[in-house]
């Protein structure tokens, strides 16, 4: 597979030339290491996950510093974010020379503590998720975005076998002490069978034999290693009495497929997870293009207790809303706008656009409108909307 330019190149790209130092964070394989290493060709090198390197790092940070050229890429912070502190000395001794520490790292939560410990003001973070549809016609609801899956589709399975074991090994082990990575890795898979649903630790903890208390922590581990989609549900009730758990999914629909052993399109055709695996796209695609742009990601779902649920509400500028519905089918048909238009007769007017988003048919003629104000928009479509809206 050929080098496909990134959304957020130019983001980052302007961001060098205004900060001395550049995060990078997102899922592991994600193309971190491969976008900054092209938009930085003469950058030197160093992957933190090297043993040696760790062990010259903290024997003497100064001297291993000292001994680089910058500009550096040090691929992986998190293991060993005590660095931070001794860059940050040196940014502060030469604080006009910009672009000059650029970092990567695959765990966004303890990766954002350390920056705002050491490098408040000093560094620009940004967000690399796996490929968008709008970067790529390759990214399907099947394979997802992860770019090796993309450029080897037919090793499909071997990667995520891979990959999860690598995940497991290296991403969980150093966030917390897992004593039971089997117990761990069916959560994954008991995670996966709830993709799209209302987020119950209860009904998660009871099948693995496990706490609440745990499951609330290996989800945090997921989250920060941007692996499942927490959406919150919407915070203002519109007069009406809201769900308060978020929904979650898994953030790569490819791995969701996987660990649902949905194997090809026709497997995907026939399994009743079909609208969930629909529905997580779309919330993948939306985050992904507001992160493209170095935004801060802001979804949420609306559901009440009386049962009325609109899948995604998407925050535009001046306290403006999208609405969207997420439907696999390929046939729209009206009543499909019926909780929209209810929520936007409850929300008085802030509503900007009602959209039904749906899988492409072959051969037929979209059909934009579906009832008054609500549009109908294929993938492609929707994801171009989301690119040009600004």
């Amino acid at each position: 597979m050929r080098y496909v330019v990134r959304k957020l190149a130019k983001v980052a790209t302007d961001a060098a030339r205004h900060f001395p130092a550049l995060v990078l964070t997102g899922p592991r394989r994600s193309g971190k290491t491969t976008l900054l290493r092209n938009l930085f060709p003469t950058s030197q090198y160093v992957l933190l996950e090297d043993p040696d390197v760790q062990v010259r790092v903290r024997s003497d940070p100064r001297a291993f510093l000292e001994a680089l050229r910058p500009p550096v890429v040090f691929d992986e912070i998190q293991n060993t974010p005590e660095l931070l502190g001794y860059v940050r000395t040196i940014i502060d001794s030469h604080p006009r020379r910009m672009g000059q520490w650029l970092f990567t790292g695959s765990q966004e939560a303890p990766l954002m503590h350390g920056i705002t410990e050491s490098m408040a003001g000093r560094a620009a973070v940004l967000q690399l998720l796996p490929f968008s549809l709008g970067e790529t016609t390759k990214v399907t609801i099947l394979h997802g975005g992860f770019p090796e899956v993309l450029a080897r589709p037919k090793d499909r399975d071997l990667w995520f076998a891979s990959y999860l074991q690598t995940y497991l090994e290296r991403d969980v082990r150093l966030i917390t002490n897992v004593r039971d990575l089997a117990t761990f890795r069916r959560f994954l898979a008991l995670l996966a069978s709830r993709h799209g649903q209302i987020l119950n630790k209860t009904d998660l903890a009871a099948p693995l034999g496990v706490s609440v208390p745990t499951i609330g922590e290996w989800l945090h581990i997921l989250e920060v290693t941007g692996q499942i989609i927490l959406v919150p549900p919407y915070f203002e009730n519109f007069g009406k009495r809201l769900i308060k758990s978020p929904k979650m999914y898994v953030g790569d629909s490819g791995l969701a497929c996987y660990l649902l052993g949905v194997a090809s399109a026709p497997d995907m055709e026939r399994s009743p997870f079909l609208g969930a695996l629909f529905e997580g796209f779309i919330a993948s695609e939306i985050l992904k293009s507001q992160a493209e742009r170095g935004r801060r990601k802001e979804l949420y779902y609306f559901r009440d207790q009386q049962g009325l649920e609109v899948d995604f509400l998407i925050p535009r500028p001046n306290a403006r809303l999208w609405l969207v519905e997420a439907k696999a089918g390929k046939t729209v048909r009206p009543e499909m706008a019926a909780p929209m238009t209810s929520l936007q007769r409850a929300a008085q007017n802030r509503t900007d656009r009602l959209i039904v988003v749906h899988r492409k048919s072959q051969g037929q003629l979209s059909t934009p409108a579906i009832a008054k104000g609500v549009e109908a928009l294929d993938v492609e479509e929707f994801v171009q909307e989301l690119i040009r809206a600004k």
